[in-house]
């Protein structure tokens, strides 16, 4: 492995500016490099981001700038994530914006499936597997709903098998500015069960009470996504999760088309569309940092 040099960037996911939505650090594999799973997953320990990502073309005469389709893996500082929305968004970005791929439209192989990546303009439109969800009585969450403080009550309680995603809905009537500032017991709710992987908190409100963008486009739902169990406290921005609130929110409002926005502090904006068994997200990236691993 000596002598190995790696190219890695580092891309604000589902955001147009620096320093919002969800950074990933994305790394193309070179076709004659070929590492083992505990360097990529210390690499990704290194790089200390929610996710780092690694293109992995399929064959020796593939090329990054030619070609349509190729292997994507996704590893946390901690393990490898089986569906990442904002690696696979950054992992997009870098092919059309930095290695200068010809394609409009390209097939990431995955740990998920297939997910197909297109470039609509400024966006880039992802297709992924819907995040079916079953609800699940409170009760078997009595500890989990207690680490999220006083919350003045939970709607809903949903599970998402597939990708072990909890989503609980708060009831409505929390103001944007009071969703945004509230803070759960983050060392309890890990405790509280070795279930999960991600906890997805959800609710809505009116455009009158902050739920609309600066451009005054009112929200059809917020989140916040949390998920101590692989070191992440508290997620920037998560496509993934935006599967499972498809799911659930086309059941409650009747409709299959979204546009929401996670409320972290970095926040970011997410066009979210229902197609069957499929969701279609749409998201922007700003590209931050470029540089180069020497292993």
């Amino acid at each position: 492995m000596a002598g190995v040099t790696l190219h890695l960037y580092t891309v604000d996911a589902f955001t147009d500016v620096p320093f919002k939505g969800n950074p990933a650090a994305v790394c193309p594999l070179p076709s004659d490099t070929n590492l083992d799973d505990d360097i990529l997953q210390k690499i990704a320990m290194e790089m200390k981001l929610s996710e780092t990502a690694f293109i992995k073309l399929l064959d020796k005469s593939d090329s990054f700038k030619e070609n349509n389709t190729f292997g994507l893996r996704w590893f946390s500082t901690k393990e490898e994530s089986k569906l990442c929305g904002h690696g696979t968004l950054a992992s997009a970005a870098v092919l059309f914006g930095k290695l200068d791929n010809k394609q409009d439209r390209i097939v990431f192989k995955t740990l998920s499936g297939d997910l197909i990546v297109k470039r609509e303009g400024e966006w880039i439109h992802m297709d992924f597997p819907v995040g079916a969800a079953v609800k699940e009585d409170q009760s078997q969450h009595e500890q989990l709903v207690a680490s999220l403080g006083d919350v003045s009550g939970v709607s809903d309680i949903v599970y998402c098998d597939s990708q072990r995603y909890l989503l609980v809905r708060l009831h409505d009537g929390w103001s944007r500015e009071e969703f945004e500032s509230w803070t759960p017991d983050i060392s309890a709710m890990q405790r509280s069960t070795d279930r999960l992987v991600v906890v997805i908190v959800t609710t809505r409100g009116p455009p009158g009470d902050g739920y609309q963008s600066d451009g005054g486009a009112p929200y059809d739902f917020v989140s916040r996504c949390f998920a101590p169990w692989v070191n992440m406290p508290e997620d920037p921005v998560t496509g993934s999760a935006q599967t499972v609130l498809a799911h659930y929110w086309a059941e409650q409002l009747g409709k299959n088309d979204f546009f929401t926005r996670q409320c972290s502090a970095r926040g970011g904006e997410v066009v979210v569309k229902l197609r069957g068994d499929r969701v279609e997200l749409l998201g922007k990236a700003a590209f931050v940092m470029d540089g180069v691993m020497k292993l």
